[in-house]
């Protein structure tokens, strides 16, 4: 499977949470309080860091591919950070970030 994957900046960590679940029509799979959450949808893997002085901003985009291997980021030639990894890689690297695991 592969999912585009969309970064953003948002101002209120909790009020994005209750917004973005709704118009995503689910609970995201992993939040860490005041800093992170992250959905999966069938399509989308979509994640949000609270980060005020860039609210609104496009952190990065790219892929979810289960056929990626390890987690890679690199810009495009607009400057526009793009990440390729695979679902496990992601789940390790925000275990690693911020200790919280991802629920399925």
């Amino acid at each position: 499977m592969k999912r585009f994957h969309i970064a953003l900046a948002v101002r209120d960590l909790a009020a994005s949470i209750a917004d973005y679940s709704t118009r995503l029509g689910q609970q995201p799979n992993a939040v860490v309080a005041g800093k992170y959450a992250m959905w999966r949808t069938e399509l989308l893997n979509f994640s949000i860091n609270q980060n005020p002085e860039r609210t609104g901003q496009l952190r990065h985009i790219g892929f979810e591919d289960d056929g990626a291997e390890g987690f890679i980021s690199t810009p495009d030639v607009n400057g526009i950070e793009w990440e390729h990894f695979s679902a496990q890689a992601q789940d390790e690297r925000t275990l690693e970030m911020y200790g919280i695991p991802v629920s399925a």
